[in-house]
C-alpha cells in the first residue's frame, strides 16, 4: 500500500479495525439493480442484477453482476483478513477474466462500509471510493467515486439502487 493511499485509509478506517466475519452477509442472495451511470457530462440509466453467495463462514462474499442492457458482466469478490479485520473488494471484468489486485480496502462502521484504493488517471494519482450505505433486509444503495485531492472531495459517478428479488 503506498503512503497516500495508507494515510487516506488510516482516516477513513479505524486504526483498530472493525472488520468481522458476516459484514457482507446482508447482500447474500438475488437483486434487481438500478444504474445511474455518468458518461462524460451525461447520466445514463440502466437495469441490472446479481446473484450474491456468502461462504466460508461469512469471510467470503461472491457477487455474479450482469447488466445485459449494456452487454456487460462480471464477479465482485470480497474477502475479509480475519488478522488484521479489514475487508477487500476485488473486481473481475468478465472480458479480462483478471481479478483487480490490491482491491479496495475498508470495514463497515455505523451501517456503511467504505472501501478505498489508489490509481494512476489522465492527470495524475487518483483515489478511489466504495461505498455500501442505506442497508435494509431488502435494499441497500452501492456508489463510487474518484478524487483527485487526496481525498478531500470526491466527485461520485455511479449509483446502484439494489433491491432482493422475494
Amino acid at each position: 500500500m503506498t503512503s497516500l493511499i495508507a494515510s487516506i485509509a488510516a482516516a477513513a478506517i479505524d486504526p483498530n479495525p472493525v472488520g468481522k466475519a458476516g459484514d457482507f452477509d446482508f447482500l447474500t442472495g438475488e437483486w434487481r439493480i438500478h444504474n445511474r451511470f455518468r458518461e462524460g457530462e451525461k447520466w445514463i440509466e440502466f437495469p441490472g442484477e446479481a446473484t450474491v453467495v456468502g461462504i466460508l463462514g461469512g469471510i467470503a462474499s461472491v457477487e455474479e453482476l450482469r447488466i445485459p442492457a449494456r452487454g456487460f458482466s462480471g464477479m465482485g469478490l470480497r474477502l475479509l483478513d480475519v488478522e488484521k479485520k479489514i475487508w477487500s473488494d476485488h473486481w473481475v471484468n468478465a472480458k479480462s477474466g483478471v481479478v483487480g489486485v490490491p482491491g479496495q480496502l475498508g470495514v463497515f462502521e455505523d451501517g456503511v462500509g467504505t472501501f478505498l484504493s489508489e490509481g494512476e488517471g489522465e492527470k495524475g494519482s487518483e483515489l478511489y471510493r466504495g461505498v455500501w450505505d442505506r442497508i435494509t433486509a431488502t435494499s441497500c444503495r452501492w456508489f463510487q467515486g474518484v478524487s483527485r485531492d487526496g481525498g478531500k472531495t470526491w466527485d461520485d459517478g455511479w449509483f446502484m439502487d439494489w433491491t432482493r428479488v422475494e
